[in-house]
């Protein structure tokens, strides 16, 4: 179901900060606070299955959300990626 809301501003600047952290969308926040508060995913279930990975530590959260890369740097003409591995890394 589609749906237009109309957040405060407080509440607009929190679920931004908070996507922005967790690398994940708004879309995805906001149906996650849905659910909990509908009863339909338990409060102590973990949110996702890569969560107890995150709070190991063994995960490091995005530092930044997703954003565009612009290659800095082209291979010349007729050259591949592949080209510039060592024969031994190649498989």
């Amino acid at each position: 179901m589609a749906l237009n809301l109309r957040l405060r501003a407080e509440a607009e600047d929190a679920l931004r900060a908070e996507a922005e952290r967790s690398g994940r969308s708004q879309q995805d926040i906001l149906r996650e606070a849905v659910d909990r508060y509908l009863g339909l995913t338990p409060a102590a279930e973990p949110k996702h299955e890569w969560d107890h990975l995150i709070t190991s530590g063994k995960v490091l959260l995005p530092r930044s959300p997703y954003r565009k890369v612009v290659p800095t740097r082209t291979l010349p003409a007729g050259q591949r990626t592949i080209d510039l591995l060592d024969r031994e890394d190649r498989f």
